[in-house]
């Protein structure tokens, strides 16, 4: 049994057709979706996303930001960010964590400055893991 999933980022289509699974982390923790699941919707956190398509095939991929909805048996996963594992870029993504780590040792940051970069270092985090397959 399966689902139509439809994945949606601002750069255009990421993925649509069955899946049999569907596990992301919202903003209160990992949900996951199997088919007949009851209407949703939820705000999404950082993490990763995990698909297992109609054919059995597992996909994982990094997921920032969106939503993710459940309606009348079709998932739409709406995401700021959805970076499939295989096109992670590792080197940029460390990168990425050393800026981050280099701003937030920085004197007099503001509150909100030191909040951007505790959530870039976590994206970047993110990237790291799900490209290295943790």
């Amino acid at each position: 049994m399966t689902f139509h999933l439809q994945i949606v980022t601002p750069d255009g289509l990421a993925f649509e057709g069955e899946a049999e699974k569907l596990s992301v982390r919202t903003q209160d923790g990992i949900i996951g979706i199997l088919p007949r699941h009851i209407d949703y919707i939820a705000p999404l956190g950082m993490g990763e996303a995990v698909i297992t398509d109609a054919e059995g095939k597992v996909r994982r991929a990094a997921c920032i930001g969106g939503m993710v909805a459940v309606h009348s048996g079709k998932v739409r996963l709406v995401a700021t960010t959805f970076e499939w594992a295989e096109k992670i870029d590792l080197a940029r993504a460390r990168d990425a964590e050393q800026r981050a780590r280099s701003l937030m040792e920085r004197e007099g940051l503001s509150e909100t400055d030191l909040k951007l970069a505790e959530a870039k270092l976590h994206r970047a985090l993110v990237r790291q893991a799900v490209g290295r397959g943790l």
